[in-house]
């Protein structure tokens, strides 16, 4: 789905929260690749599931057209500074609930870019009926948890041991929900 942008300013900077435009592909391939190698918060390793500008561009065309999906983005006037994305479900006994996830350039933490994809996303959601949302969190990721709790998740499962960082230690993934009211 499509939405309107927004734009929004915090701590001196002023970006623009928009749908993902096939024009963007390229930057969004490049922008998720130094993301996944800026903190082990994410899944992935840098390179791993490596999408490239025409899998972006596909990912983008099948969210445009799908009133269940949504991918956001974050633009400075230096270009993508983040995105989200969220993904629905087609099957009926699913189409109450869909998935989230965000990324954010390290260099833009602090300015409520994550929030602000967070709480456009479940706007659009409560407007278009999703019940459920749910996203994963690694433990250790205490300011995300901070931030998913204001906004009404809850934790719904632990996954203990779930990932091995590179202190070599495991960690627990949570699974947070937020049920619409």
């Amino acid at each position: 789905m499509i939405v309107d942008g927004q734009t929004c300013s915090r701590n001196g900077i002023t970006y623009v929260i928009r749908s993902a435009r096939l024009e963007d592909a390229s930057e969004l391939s490049a922008v998720r690749l130094l993301i996944d190698g800026e903190t082990e918060n994410m899944d992935r390793e840098p390179g791993e599931s490596y999408i490239d500008a025409d899998g972006f561009a596909q990912l983008i065309r099948t969210d445009a057209g799908s009133s269940r999906n949504l991918f956001l983005v974050a633009e400075t006037e230096r270009g993508i500074a983040g995105f989200s994305r969220v993904q629905g479900n087609e099957l009926k006994r699913f189409t109450h609930k869909a998935e989230f996830g965000v990324g954010v350039l390290k260099a833009y933490w602090g300015y409520g870019i994550g929030r602000q994809l967070l709480e456009r996303s479940l706007q659009w959601a409560d407007n278009i009926g999703i019940m459920k949302m749910n996203l994963n969190v690694l433990e250790s990721n205490i300011k995300a948890i901070s931030l998913y709790m204001k906004f009404g998740f809850e934790t719904e499962a632990v996954l203990k041991k779930d990932k091995r960082l590179s202190d070599g230690r495991y960690y627990n993934t949570i699974i947070m929900s937020r049920f619409r009211r």
